[in-house]
């Protein structure tokens, strides 16, 4: 067992879900399409959160995940994104754009080293959340977004009261951005992704990403 405990979950119980719902509501009123960047680390966690912001949003989504290793799979779950963009744009009366930043797994290695031995869920993984919402909430203000969220709430292995901490910093150190609080797991948003994931036969990954969730996930295949 690891000497590195992993991070409690964060005690303020926010509904992030409700608070998405309200600011829709909001922008319904104001009767406006907002430009929105989205971060998205794969495109099955992508499915739900586009289906559900779609609606109201300009979305473009940006695919910044340096801490993606091998290379291999980077460009694997990148070009899935890309061809579900493809499918789905056919028949979008306002296609999603993509923008990706350029790959530097070493650079980000470095960046993370120091934690390797925290387990996944704790501290290494905070703060790889944090390297990678900064970086996409920074494209955000210098390109003019009204809006920035990420897709990363949607999945059940990461505490979306902790991501929405994460973005509602961010937003202080950028105001010209609003922050979109979400919980896109919630109200059955994590079983459309899966249904959306199966509809497009989309690659769904087998660990999260950096070279030490890939080696933790070796161990568990012995």
């Amino acid at each position: 067992m690891s000497k590195f405990p992993a991070i409690q979950k964060s005690n303020n119980k926010v509904n992030y879900y409700q608070q998405s719902l309200d600011e829709i509501d909001e922008i319904k009123r104001k009767g406006y399409r907002p430009k929105l960047l989205l971060h998205a680390c794969c495109a099955p966690c992508a499915t739900f959160p586009l289906e559900f912001l779609s609606e109201v949003f300009d979305c473009t989504i940006l695919y910044n995940n340096s801490n993606i290793y091998p290379s291999d799979e980077y460009h694997r779950r990148l070009n899935e994104l890309k061809n579900y963009l493809e499918k789905i744009n056919s028949t979008n009366s306002h296609p999603i754009q993509l923008v990706e930043v350029p790959y530097n797994n070493e650079e980000y290695t470095k960046k993370l080293e120091p934690l390797k031995d925290y387990p996944e869920g704790s501290m290494r993984c905070i703060t790889c959340y944090t390297l990678r919402m900064h970086e996409a909430y920074q494209y955000a203000a210098n390109h003019q977004f009204d809006y920035f969220t990420t897709v990363m709430t949607i999945s059940r292995q990461k505490d979306s009261q902790k991501l929405n901490e994460i973005g509602s910093k961010l937003q202080a150190q950028f105001p010209t951005v609003k922050y979109f609080y979400s919980d896109f797991k919630k109200k059955q948003g994590i079983d459309r992704g899966r249904e959306l994931s199966m509809q497009y036969n989309l690659y769904r990954q087998q660990y999260c990403g950096c070279i030490f969730s890939y080696q933790e996930y070796l161990k568990r295949k012995v």
